[in-house]
């Protein structure tokens, strides 16, 4: 499979990270077709199957939704970035630290940590609602970049305020 390597890798650079866990369903192997009752549906919309579960998707789940039109296994190939923003955007974390900025961050993440780091908490905490406000009403009319942005900011704050949340 072409993504196995960026599959890897995401687990590997989420390894530890409380916010998500991975994990591979051989189908050959191991046919899952309900989980608490609800049907899976493995292999709808192709293959590979990507999907992600948390508390807004239930037991169903929710599929990766393509950003491009190239196939899916190259799109989450490792030629390109959008596992890892998958696992970003699905999982509502980062790699990017704020205790530790020297790894998974970039240049723009480190500046806009530094600029908010020390802030009072009541200033971070009006900070990130703004942002999950935007994200939540505005996202469908948003950029992608932008989008993507404001979620990256929206996780600095929620680490800010984790005692908060």
């Amino acid at each position: 499979m072409k993504q196995a390597p960026s599959w890897d890798k995401v687990a590997k650079d989420y390894h530890g990270n409380s916010d998500v866990v991975f994990g591979d369903v051989l189908l050959s192997k191991a046919q899952v077709k309900t989980i608490g009752g609800v049907g899976q549906s493995p292999g709808a919309g192709g293959w590979p199957t990507i999907r992600h579960f948390n508390k807004a998707t239930g037991y169903g789940g929710s599929a990766y939704t393509q950003k491009t039109s190239t196939a899916m296994c190259d799109e989450l190939g490792p030629k390109n970035e959008y596992m890892q923003q998958y696992v970003e955007e699905a999982g509502s974390t980062s790699l990017c630290n704020v205790l530790q900025t020297d790894v998974g961050c970039s240049d723009k993440q480190k500046e806009f940590i530094e600029k908010w780091s020390g802030k009072p908490k009541e200033d971070l905490l009006k900070q990130r609602d703004r942002l999950l406000g935007m994200v939540d009403k505005q996202s469908g009319s948003m950029k992608a970049e932008a989008l993507a942005w404001a979620k990256q900011r929206l996780n600095v704050f929620k680490q800010f305020t984790r005692d908060e949340l």
